[in-house]
């Protein structure tokens, strides 16, 4: 897709409450803010005074947490607690959870594995651990149902005054969106983005955000997961034919086998925080070496200085840290500076909602 020349500056989403006739209640109101960088649209939300959370890291807190979590019978009372919240504050926020994971489970989901797996793929250690309160992690069946009503509820807390779903989505996905486009357009020597490669696509959620946005480029959403790409490629074959249909691809981020500089946009969305450095590095590097000179890269995920994590009560931050094995050494990860040391230059960095960064850069040209 071209790129128009107006896109130098880009609105900045997000919802507040109003009040009307004395009666405060709940409305969403679009707040437009021209802004003309990713770190300008930080401006509209609010960062903490610390570098990354006090219960993240190394600190004495952080280590009384992991303690408590490292002992199993406890680990596992943790696990239930946070799978409960989610499912809870989901509902409670209008997301059918329940009934969403029912639908999938009961569906002809099942067929797409076989056309989807690749057998010979060998899973790296760390993706075998328990994510998010699943003992098989990410390779189940019931990781993969439910993995779009938890996608869609991280929306919902993200932007907690929006009334619904999709207005919560302006915001997290909009911003995320015209991150994307001012930095393509501002930095990269041609406008027209072409292929691009959703890494960690999950079941498919950012991938089609990126397919809508982008519509005459081949996109191509890839994942560790057979299961989560099943159900990725189940929803679109139920959306209809588009003009360029979705590729979905079971590989290793780490060595997907595309050949070097083929992609415009590489993307990788709420990813990060569940691996380790090492494989951060290993993914950056691949990035790196899949795009065309002038092309870019986005990053979403968790921003260690958002102020609304950074005053996390102690119940919330527990549970979060007993689902997610690889958050502290997230959080200790110099994002900015790992992907200058992998050779990308204009890195740009800041929040586009209030609990979550985008980074943007470019390979050389």
């Amino acid at each position: 897709m071209a790129l128009s020349s107006h896109t130098h500056s880009f609105s900045v989403l997000s919802v507040s409450k109003t009040t009307e006739n004395g009666n405060r209640r709940r409305r969403a109101r679009m707040v437009v803010k021209m802004a003309a960088s990713t770190s300008e649209m930080a401006a509209a939300f609010e960062e903490g005074q610390l570098e990354r959370p006090k219960w993240s890291g190394k600190t004495p807190l952080s280590r009384l947490v992991g303690a408590l979590i490292a002992f199993k019978p406890l680990s596992s009372v943790l696990k239930l607690g946070a799978r409960q919240v989610l499912i809870r504050t989901a509902e409670k926020g209008d997301i059918p959870w329940r009934e969403m994971t029912k639908e999938i489970l009961e569906s002809d989901v099942y067929k797409e594995l076989e056309s989807i797996q690749n057998p010979s793929l060998v899973y790296p250690d760390y993706y075998l651990n328990p994510f998010h309160a699943y003992d098989e992690g990410n390779l189940s069946w019931l990781a993969a149902a439910e993995a779009e009503p938890a996608t869609m509820s991280m929306v919902r807390r993200a932007i907690p005054n929006a009334s619904t779903v999709d207005e919560a989505n302006e915001v997290v996905r909009g911003n995320w969106l015209q991150a994307i486009e001012q930095h393509h357009l501002q930095y990269s020597r041609t406008t027209i983005i072409r292929d691009i490669l959703d890494i960690g696509c999950s079941v498919g959620v950012s991938t089609r955000f990126l397919a809508d946005k982008f519509t005459s480029a081949n996109v191509t959403g890839l994942d560790l997961s057979p299961y989560f790409l099943s159900v990725a490629q189940y929803k679109e074959k139920k959306k209809g034919p588009r003009k360029n249909p979705i590729k979905w691809m079971h590989a290793n981020a780490e060595d997907t086998g595309f050949a070097p500089q083929s992609f415009d946009l590489v993307s990788i969305s709420y990813v990060f925080h569940e691996c380790p450095e090492r494989a951060i590095i290993n993914i950056l590097k691949e990035a790196f070496k899949l795009l065309r000179p002038g092309g870019t890269i986005v990053v979403s995920d968790q921003s260690p200085k958002s102020k609304i994590l950074q005053e996390m009560s102690p119940v919330l931050f527990t549970l979060l840290k007993s689902t997610e094995p690889f958050l502290d050494e997230y959080h200790l990860t110099d994002l900015e500076g790992r992907m200058k040391g992998v050779g990308f230059i204009n890195v740009q960095t800041g929040l586009t909602d209030p609990r979550h960064r985008t980074l943007t850069a470019t390979v050389p040209c």
